[in-house]
């Protein structure tokens, strides 16, 4: 997050690397997959007519294809991530819920990570942005596929920074001078300071949020020229900041009118352009760039979340509570989605293909050339033939975890089935006015029809003919679901916790503070 101006950091990260010239076209494609954070189908201009502060990603949406059916595998961090990064949804893969600071485990090692496939492929691998997948021991980036990684190892509202930004309820500064500095705040970090990673190290703590954003953009195009330099395709991972808060607090734009997310959405924009524009100077062509968000907007922050556009799941709001992050409702996993290949994806084309970023790890395995991990079930598809404009079939049935509003974790009670979608169990998250939708059991399930009611206001009559027609292929396609995952090959997540594992450069001092190693700092410790 940060204070420079959108058009300030792409200044600045071009004249912190440059760009260099075209390289000759590979066999393999490059493949960078942004994911935001927090995100709202409703934040981009393409998307929602009311957006004004995302030009460079309605560029890219009208040089590339845009998903509209598209969903995050899960309405919260972890899960989803895992599920990006595997194929799998939470129920195989077994993370179910977020990790914590003292978190022990992470996403479990016996599952094969894309960056994994593609390392084995020839590919060159990086992540950088947030990882939130564990980050004791080998849970660590750096031991699941990654060749490089810089970054943030959760959400960075999870340590206290000097340069705290927009949150609500607002958080203080980091402490300086012992523990009677210290100020208890709900929902604030205030013992550990946020570390900064480059691989296994803590570059920085606590983090300067002000020049994130510049510094991401600096590291991604890093890599980038380093991979070209190799002469080997890249897969880069690039998980933003984004519009997770808290927020940073960029000086206004002339669209973003004063509004502080709308000058972080901004912000957003102008860093996904900037990588763009470094992907196409290396060969305009070679690289198949992948722009999604890991759910939707966090509604308790209130105006400092984003926008769902028509998907306000309002039967659930009529009854208290969030109907977004957290959730099962549109609201909470149909997230905007982007992909941009000159010359092999079209151009000003609309996919309705229901998709997920379950997808993401079949198709770029296929489309490098390798093959997907044996002995497992996958949950995505490798929708190579609508990326390419051949086909707007995507899921015939698309799953969507419980992810902390309703029911057990991970557990699978609403489904899709074509544009009608059932829900066992529905609930609200906290919302902004602080009610909480409880959780209500529904047998016979609510089923409503998306092609009709994308608000999710009204469920189909359990008495009408359309119910009664589509009631037995839900049934069934439920049933095939949850044995399909009874019988497969499914992992289980180390939730437990230990306070020494908590990231910390230097444990003597208050917050465990430590100069930024970039620029002349002290050593740090290994924390891992």
């Amino acid at each position: 997050m940060g204070t420079p101006s959108p058009r300030a950091v792409l200044v600045l990260a071009m004249a912190l690397v440059g760009l260099s010239a075209p390289c000759a076209t590979h066999g393999q494609p490059n493949f960078i997959v942004i994911l935001a954070d927090d995100v709202g189908w409703g934040d981009l201009g393409a998307n929602w007519a009311e957006t004004k502060e995302t030009p460079y990603l309605d560029e890219l949406a009208a040089e590339g294809t845009r998903f509209v059916d598209f969903h995050s595998a899960a309405s919260t961090c972890s899960p989803s991530r895992a599920s990006l990064l595997t194929g799998r949804l939470g129920a195989r893969n077994g993370v179910t819920h977020n990790f914590a600071v003292t978190s022990v485990g992470g996403l479990p090692l016996n599952e094969t990570t894309l960056a994994e496939v593609l390392r084995e492929a020839g590919y060159s691998t990086g992540a950088i942005g947030k990882w939130h997948l564990g980050h004791h021991g080998h849970h660590h980036p750096s031991f699941r596929g990654f060749d490089y990684y810089f970054g943030i190892p959760y959400s960075h509202d999870m340590g206290c920074t000097d340069t705290p930004g927009y949150n609500l309820p607002p958080c203080p500064p980091c402490p300086r001078h012992g523990m009677a500095s210290r100020v208890a705040r709900k929902d604030c970090y205030t013992e550990v300071a946020l570390p900064l990673f480059e691989n296994v190290t803590i570059i920085q703590q606590p983090v300067n949020l002000s020049s994130l954003t510049a510094r991401y953009a600096q590291e991604a195009a890093r890599f980038i020229q380093r991979a070209s330099d190799s002469g080997r395709p890249f897969f880069l991972y690039l998980a933003l900041a984004h519009m997770h808060v808290p927020l940073g607090v960029p000086p206004p734009t002339p669209t973003s009118d004063g509004d502080i997310y709308g000058a972080s959405l901004s912000e957003m924009d102008a860093l996904v352009g900037w990588i763009k524009q470094v992907a196409d100077s290396h060969g305009k062509g070679n690289t198949l760039l992948w722009f999604t968000g890991d759910n939707g907007p966090w509604a308790q922050k209130c105006e400092l979340a984003g926008r769902l556009g028509p998907f306000v799941g309002a039967w659930q709001r009529q009854r208290g509570g969030s109907s977004a992050k957290r959730t099962t409702w549109e609201g909470g996993h149909r997230v905007p989605a982007l992909v941009y290949w000159p010359g092999h994806i079209p151009a000003k084309r609309t996919s309705h293909a229901l998709l997920s970023t379950l997808d993401i790890f079949p198709t770029l395995v296929a489309l490098a050339g390798a093959a997907l991990p044996p002995n497992r079930h996958f949950d995505g598809l490798d929708v190579t033939p609508v990326l390419f404009g051949w086909s707007d079939v995507g899921h015939k049935v698309l799953l969507h975890p419980n992810s902390g509003a309703a029911g057990k974790d991970g557990e699978i009670e609403t489904l899709r089935l074509a544009q009608y979608k059932a829900f066992y169990t529905t609930g609200g998250a906290l919302a902004c006015n602080g009610s909480v939708g409880p959780a209500e059991q529904h047998q016979p399930p609510l089923i409503f029809n998306l092609d009709r009611d994308t608000q999710e206001q009204e469920p189909l009559d359990v008495a009408s003919s359309e119910y009664q027609a589509v009631l037995p292929a839900i049934s069934r396609a439920y049933t095939q679901a949850l044995e399909d995952i009874a019988t497969d090959n499914v992992s289980v997540a180390d939730y437990s916790k230990d306070p020494a594992v908590t990231p910390c450069c230097n444990v003597q001092l208050v917050a465990c503070r430590c100069r930024d190693l970039r620029t002349g700092g002290s050593a740090t410790q290994l924390c891992l």
